[in-house]
C-alpha cells in the first residue's frame, strides 16, 4: 500500500503538470456550461423579422398588421405596397417570412370570395421558419375567426350563438414536461453530458499514451506486472476528481432554472456508468495507440457526432437504422436516453434498465479488451527491460 500511495502521488503530479489536460478537464465543462447556458437563456425565439406587402391598404389589413405587431415572437420590420427586390435584401436582412395581402383583399372578404394570403417562409433556418409559421398562423386564424363571428352577428345571431356556430368543437392543449417551451431546458442538459463525455475521453486518452511517449511506462511495468494494478493506479485520480466535476456541472441545472430531477438514485447510477464507460473507452484508445495526438484525434471521431446521433434533438426514428445501431454503442446515447426518462419523466430504476444494461456491456467489453492489451504491453516492456539488463556490460 505504501508503494501504491507513492506511485499515486506521482500520477497526480504528472496530471497536474500537464497544462493541456488541466485546461480540458477543469476549464472546458465550466466554461462551455456557462457559455451554452447563456446562449439559450432567453428560452425562446423572439423578434423574428418579417415583411408585410400590403397591396390592399385597407382598414382590415391595418387591423391584421396590428395583430402581427402585438405578437412578441414576430417583429414587423417593414410594411410596403410592393415586394420590391426582396431577393437582394435577404442576405442582409434575413427576413423569417414575407406576408402578402393581395389587392381588393377586404372587398373580396366582404363579398365571400375567400382571397388568399400568401406567406413566403425563409427555410434556411428551420427552427426560425417553424416558429414564424406557427405564430403567423396563430395571428391570422385568430383574426379570421373574429371576422367570421362578427359576420354571423351582423346576420342577427346572438354573440354566443355566433360563437357556437363557428366553433363545432373546442381544442384544449395541455403542455407537459417543459410546458413553457423553454429552449435552455431542452438543450442544455444534453450539451452538458456531451461536454463531460468529451473531456473524459480526452483526459483518459493522455493517461497511457503519455507514458509510452516519455518512457515512463517501462518504469511502471517494472514496478508491478499485473494490468489490474496499473488500471487501478491510473483510474483513482480521475475517480476522485470526476465526481467533483459532475457536481459542479450539475449546478448549472438549478442555476439556469431547468426543471429536471437530477439528484436521485437512478441519475447517480446513470452518471456513474457513463463515467466508467467513457473512462474505459478513452483508456483503451490510450493503450492501443501510444501517441497522445493520434489517440485524441481518433476519440474525437467518436465524440464529435455523438450528440447528433444520440437522438436527443433529432429523433432516432428519423435516422437510418444502420447509424442508429452504431450510435447505441456510444455511452452518451444511452445516458441521454436515460436522462430524459429520469430527469423529465420522473422515471425509476426499472424505467432505465435497457440503458443500464447497454452501458454495463460497454464497460465490461472495454475493460476486458483493455486489460488484455495492457497485460500484453506490460509483459513486452518487462521482457525488453530484462533483455537489456541481461546483456553484458562493456
Amino acid at each position: 500500500m505504501k508503494k501504491f500511495m507513492k506511485q499515486l502521488g506521482i500520477e497526480f503530479k504528472r496530471i497536474f503538470s500537464n497544462g493541456v489536460l488541466l485546461a480540458i478537464f477543469f476549464g472546458a465543462p465550466l466554461l462551455y456550461g456557462l457559455l451554452f447556458g447563456y446562449v439559450y437563456q432567453q428560452a425562446k425565439v423572439v423578434d423574428l423579422p418579417i415583411v408585410i406587402v400590403d397591396q390592399d391598404n385597407s382598414p382590415l389589413t391595418d387591423k391584421i398588421i396590428e395583430g402581427f405587431e402585438d405578437n412578441e415572437v414576430l417583429l414587423v420590420k417593414d410594411v410596403r405596397a410592393t415586394s420590391g427586390n426582396l431577393l437582394a435584401e435577404m442576405p442582409r436582412e434575413q427576413y423569417a417570412a414575407v406576408i402578402t395581402f393581395p389587392s381588393n383583399f377586404e372587398a373580396d372578404i366582404l363579398q365571400k370570395r375567400y382571397p388568399e394570403v400568401r406567406v413566403d417562409l425563409n427555410m434556411v433556418n428551420i427552427l426560425n421558419a417553424n416558429t414564424a409559421s406557427t405564430n403567423i398562423q396563430s395571428v391570422l386564424m385568430t383574426l379570421n375567426a373574429g371576422m367570421e363571428i362578427e359576420g354571423l352577428q351582423k346576420q342577427g345571431l346572438h354573440p354566443n350563438q355566433a360563437l357556437n356556430s363557428f366553433e363545432s368543437f373546442k381544442v384544449n392543449y395541455n403542455k407537459l414536461y417543459n410546458s413553457a417551451g423553454n429552449y435552455v431546458t431542452f438543450m442544455l442538459p444534453g450539451l452538458l453530458a456531451t461536454i463531460m463525455q468529451q473531456i473524459i475521453f480526452l483526459a483518459m486518452a493522455l493517461v497511457f499514451a503519455r507514458d509510452f511517449e516519455d518512457g515512463y511506462f517501462g518504469k511502471l511495468a517494472q514496478e508491478h506486472k499485473w494490468a489490474t494494478y496499473h488500471l487501478f493506479l491510473k483510474s483513482v485520480p480521475f475517480l476522485l476528481m470526476l465526481p467533483v466535476m459532475w457536481y459542479l456541472v450539475s449546478l448549472f441545472i438549478p442555476y439556469f432554472k431547468i426543471d429536471a430531477f437530477i439528484y436521485n438514485g437512478p441519475m447517480l447510477v446513470l452518471t456513474a456508468l457513463l463515467t466508467l464507460a467513457s473512462m474505459f473507452i478513452g483508456m483503451l484508445f490510450s493503450i492501443a495507440i501510444p501517441s497522445q495526438l493520434k489517440a485524441t484525434e481518433l476519440l474525437m471521431v467518436i465524440s464529435t457526432p455523438a450528440f447528433v446521433l444520440s437522438g436527443f434533438t433529432w429523433p432516432s426514428l428519423a435516422i437510418p437504422d444502420t447509424i442508429t445501431n452504431v450510435a447505441q454503442y456510444i455511452p452518451l446515447t444511452q445516458y441521454l436516453s436515460g436522462f430524459r426518462k429520469v430527469g423529465f419523466y420522473g422515471g425509476d430504476m426499472a424505467s432505465i434498465q435497457p440503458e443500464i444494461h447497454m452501458l454495463s456491456m460497454i464497460i465490461v467489453v472495454t475493460l476486458l479488451a483493455m486489460l488484455a492489451l495492457l497485460q500484453f504491453k506490460i509483459f513486452s516492456a518487462r521482457k525488453k527491460q530484462n533483455k537489456i539488463l541481461s546483456q553484458p556490460q562493456n
